[in-house]
């Protein structure tokens, strides 16, 4: 599979999560990628996501951003 279609399937599972009203709570990278913990805006799921390629963790990383510009709960506010 080519990098560019990893990267549109990685794309493609993290809006998923956002449009079902997730947020990304946390991220832990280590040499296999990196996992993108996320969490419903009500607290009670939570779901964790293997992220590879490195145009999914730039997209992600914009996502973050956004979400602590907006004032979503995010990385700097756990519980």
């Amino acid at each position: 599979m080519s990098s560019y279609k990893e990267f549109v399937e990685e794309r493609d599972k993290i809006d998923y999560y956002i449009q079902q009203e997730y947020f990304i709570k946390g991220v832990t990278e280590n040499l296999s990628g990196a996992f993108l913990l996320f969490e419903s805006k009500d607290g009670k799921r939570q779901e964790t996501l293997h992220v590879l390629t490195a145009d999914a963790r730039k997209y992600f990383s914009s996502l973050i951003l956004k979400q602590q510009k907006e004032g979503v709960q995010s990385l700097s506010k756990q519980k």
